[in-house]
């Protein structure tokens, strides 16, 4: 059953164009998108919440949520780039939000309760600001470049493993074989999934087999981890910073050594 997550305390913005230099304006915008995402959500009927969208792998509910998320943020002058819509918004925008309105949309079709609303604003320099929202309990995770990462407020570190053989790891894709790992969970939500390795509930995350991402996938999560104090990179040695729909493979660990084991395994 899709919920609706508890309203998030907003402060009015003064400034309906938020600038870099004002974190705090633009945060605000963010939130009010999550929770216009989140009331969209709730409009759906369940007997519709399978209903098919315009193209494969797409819901009706991934087209509701995100005319909801970029009414608000093209209404407060950002540049968007959405899985489900592409690039809008102001062409000379200094600031991209790179979004993913509905992060799991199977689960949220199915009524998993693991899906999220994924946001990542980029400037000239790359990430700046991330929040990544559990839209059905309304778990916040929010980054900022170089200030650190919080869920619902508090500070939040990794794990410390550092063994491949002792790590609980996520994955994305079907695993081919078993590369040592102590165990591993496919749950559906690359954002979420990466704010769990960031928090320390999974000691790390990487794709399986031929699978790659999209930047809206993970550019929020990936900000969480980063600021959280756990290291992230892509497979390939490609930059995970992409402002189109350029295919990535993620991989984040709680520490160097352990990144360094996933990213040196066949899965």
């Amino acid at each position: 059953m899709v919920r609706r997550p508890a309203a998030a305390k907003v402060r009015q913005v003064d400034n309906p164009n938020p600038r870099a230099s004002d974190a705090g304006a633009l945060l605000d915008v963010l939130a009010r998108a999550v929770a216009a995402v989140g009331e969209a959500l709730a409009t759906i009927p369940a007997e519709d919440r399978r209903r098919p969208g315009a193209r494969p792998g797409q819901y009706h509910l991934d087209i509701v949520a995100d005319d909801a998320m970029c009414a608000v943020l093209h209404g407060a002058g950002l540049a968007v780039l959405s899985e489900e819509s592409g690039r809008t918004g102001p062409a000379e925008a200094d600031l991209l939000v790179v979004a993913d309105p509905v992060d799991g949309s199977t689960n949220a079709s199915l009524g998993i309760p693991w899906f999220a609303t994924s946001l990542c604003v980029l400037d000239d320099a790359g990430p700046l600001l991330a929040l990544v929202v559990n839209q059905v309990d309304g778990t916040r995770y929010e980054a900022r470049r170089g200030e650190g990462a919080r869920r619902d407020g508090t500070g939040i570190t990794p794990s410390t493993c550092d063994t491949l053989a002792a790590a609980v790891v996520g994955v994305s894709g079907l695993p081919h074989r078993h590369p040592g790992w102590a165990q591993f969970r496919a749950l559906g939500a690359a954002s979420l999934d990466l704010c769990a390795v960031a928090t320390g509930a999974l000691d790390g995350y990487r794709m399986a087999g031929g699978g790659a991402l999209h930047s809206w996938d993970y550019l929020g999560g990936m900000l969480v981890c980063a600021e959280a104090g756990a290291p992230v990179a892509e497979l390939d040695g490609r930059d995970l910073v992409v402002r189109d729909a350029s295919p990535r493979r993620p991989v984040a660990a709680a520490t160097q050594p352990l990144l360094a084991q996933l990213r040196g395994v066949a899965i």
